[in-house]
């Protein structure tokens, strides 16, 4: 396909993904000059169709960002009026009082939100300014400039063959080429991957951690609802076999988001993240608020939690990562947008200082510089130790020390240091022989529910005809490596019932990958012990749609 000849267009600054990184970035350019030619492209159908988070959010960077949020009609509805935290086991909890917590852990003064709305609202003020925003524009490669430098992305190209030949209707697309290029693809970006591999942008740093989030939303019944209520919960029903936990947002309109997150560093390969989440809605703590509710949207997205020490290099020739395609999320906080913004308008600020030195092309290291020292680097610092902690020493000692450390790092120290993380989530994986396989009771339908019905709530759709965009490296390693040894975790891990191995009365078995469910969130990049799958995107405005996620 390299002789494919592309229409050019030139900007200034060109960036991949409407998430709130990417808003930030041109939404601070306009500001900034409104003279400067800026582009935002997203592969989702809409603004907010690919944007899944919890999400309560510290308005400290809309705050920075633009101050009069209030007045401009930003969805920030719902304050959160009441702070819970429980430690479950099978048949109970225990309420974990407030006051020992460090300050950074109160909720007083953020929303909760769904963070597509503001995204589509930040998409309207960029668009008032000037911002041309293209969505249903998947990004497939990379341009480099003749120095290697990164100089622009490839755009729109629609109508291949499931064998990646040009189809009767082929479109090549666009070539978009920027002084600068910003990716904000969010988590495990493909082209952020490629960057930070080719520019070797990860020496040095300890390799990113992961979770898996999933999400739904529910109606609950009016009597039952309380608005602005935010709970966590640890402990029961992961036990000692991962780490995680669950979120339970109470928003406007009688709705809640139940939400439940595994660490991908789990051994057991026979563990099953999605079925977790569903036995979890059956606690009685939970069942009573759901019961006689409706589940309305479900979703999953994976959530960089490596923090201070997992971040790469953020800047390479012509092109900088922001958000989460570099990993900016506060685990203990559970929160990452207020980061994600801060570093778009970081990377604004950088790019508008060197366009107008007539700088192009070259590394925005005054951006490094802000996120590392600023408010970004100031906020994942002082909680660096409480992820290596768990994963190094289980829950209880981690929620205790990780307490003690982050209250010391309130004042300035740390009696830990820096702790580094040990090996990647998928060389952590166990051989299933290691483990016993975990009988998950079956969905009743009611609060609990199989993985493809669920998966028609993401409103995911994929056109068949295209190409697949989970590219097996070796597609003997599956059946090969994978099934015998790790029981094939990837029928598992997958929240959306992608890969199947398929057995038929003697025949040998095959794998399958039905990537027309996929909901784009990575975790098959990430946890695959083989690393043998690499998500690349699908063609523009594929995927789900979610509506308040």
């Amino acid at each position: 396909m390299a002789d494919i000849e592309r229409e050019a267009m030139e900007y200034d600054v060109v960036i991949v993904g409407a998430g709130p990184a990417g808003l930030s970035a041109a939404i601070r350019l306009k500001q900034l000059d409104a003279d400067l030619n800026v582009v935002v492209l997203e592969k989702g159908s809409e603004v907010g169709a690919h944007i899944l988070s919890g999400a309560v959010l510290d308005p400290c960077g809309l705050d920075a960002l633009i101050p009069d949020w209030k007045e401009k009609g930003a969805p920030l509805n719902v304050p959160v009026k009441e702070d819970n935290f429980f430690m479950l086991g099978e048949a109970g909890g225990i309420r974990v009082p407030n006051w020992p917590m460090p300050p950074l852990m109160n909720n007083h003064g953020n929303y909760i939100v769904s963070m597509g709305n503001v995204c589509r609202w930040m998409a309207e003020q960029a668009e008032g300014m000037g911002v041309e925003i293209f969505p249903g524009m998947s990004c497939s490669e990379l341009v480099y400039g003749d120095n290697g430098e990164v100089k622009g992305v490839v755009a729109g190209e629609f109508g291949k063959n499931p064998d990646g030949t040009p189809g009767p209707s082929y479109e090549p697309g666009m070539e978009l080429h920027g002084k600068y290029v910003f990716l904000s693809e969010g988590v495990r970006g493909s082209l952020a991957k490629e960057v930070i591999a080719k520019y070797d942008l990860s020496k040095g740093h300890c390799p990113q951690k992961f979770g898996l989030g999933m999400k739904e939303i529910w109606e609950v019944d009016p009597a039952k609802h309380r608005e602005g209520t935010v709970t966590h919960t640890m402990g029961w029903p992961l036990g000692a076999n991962a780490g995680g936990g669950s979120f339970i947002y109470h928003l406007e309109n009688n709705q809640v988001y139940v939400g439940f997150v595994v660490h991908l560093n789990y051994e057991n390969p026979h563990l099953f993240p999605y079925m977790e989440f569903q036995r979890f809605k059956h606690h009685p703590m939970v069942a009573e608020l759901l019961e006689g509710g409706k589940r309305v949207s479900y979703g999953a997205r994976a959530i960089s939690e490596g923090g201070w020490q997992s971040m790469p290099k953020m800047v390479a020739p012509g092109v900088a990562l922001l958000g989460c395609s570099v990993g900016m999320v506060n685990v203990p906080r559970i929160k990452g947008n207020h980061n994600a913004m801060l570093s778009g308008k970081a990377a604004a600020e950088a790019a508008h200082a060197a366009i107008r030195s007539d700088r192009s092309g070259d590394e925005l290291g005054a951006y490094e510089t802000e996120v590392r020292s600023g408010a970004i680097g100031k906020d994942l610092k002082k909680v660096r130790n409480v992820k290596p902690m768990w994963s190094k020493w289980g829950l209880m000692p981690s929620l205790a020390l990780g307490g003690l450390d982050m209250w010391t790092n309130t004042l300035g120290f740390s009696l830990f240091g820096t702790l580094r993380h040990g090996k990647s989530d998928a060389a952590a994986t166990g051989e299933a022989a290691k483990f016993k396989p975990i009988d998950y009771p079956k969905p009743d339908g009611k609060l609990s529910f199989d993985r493809l019905t669920n998966v028609s709530f993401s409103f995911t759709n994929h056109e068949e005809e295209q190409p697949c965009h989970l590219l097996l490296k070796d597609p003997s390693i599956p059946l090969k490596v994978n099934l015998p040894k790790y029981a094939e975790p990837a029928q598992r891990y997958c929240p959306a019932g992608v890969y199947e191995v398929v057995e038929e009365d003697g025949k040998e078995p095959r794998f399958v990958i039905n990537f027309q469910n996929c909901v784009h969130c990575k975790t098959c990049d990430i946890k695959d012990p083989s690393q043998n799958i690499n998500w690349v995107t699908p063609q523009g405005g594929d995927g789900p749609n979610y509506p308040n996620m």
